[in-house]
């Protein structure tokens, strides 16, 4: 069963689910979780106390919406669009990924969240 979350960065409120994967479990089992972004393009990520190696299917090249793990950073990450490695019609993150969800509400407002701001992920 799915998570729902709300994801608070900076300004920006954003709706979304955290998967029923091994992973997804995890990061909801460590609710509420704060912290502070970082930007990698139109990437949003951030450390978070969850250690996960990368489940079956993980994979470099995501979709806009997607909710991530990364476990080279130990970090939670929020793709809205192209990042520095992004090839045409693509969104890429730096290595491979593990999806643990997809952000459900309206995030348009990310791309105006500067680095350092505050961010926390808590149960809706």
């Amino acid at each position: 069963m799915s998570t729902r979350v709300e994801i608070v960065a900076g300004e920006v409120h954003v709706e979304a689910e955290l998967n029923d994967g091994e992973t997804g479990r995890a990061v909801a089992a460590a609710l509420p979780i704060r912290s502070t972004v970082q930007r990698w393009g139109e990437e949003i990520y951030f450390r978070i106390e969850v250690e996960a190696a990368l489940e079956a299917g993980a994979k470099a090249e995501v979709s806009v919406g997607d909710l991530a793990y990364w476990p080279t950073g130990q970090a939670f990450c929020m793709f809205f669009g192209a990042t520095p490695v992004s090839e045409p019609g693509q969104i890429r993150a730096a290595s491979a990924v593990t999806i643990v969800g997809k952000m459900t509400g309206d995030f348009s407002g990310l791309g105006k969240v500067g680095e350092g701001a505050p961010v926390r992920i808590e149960r809706c």
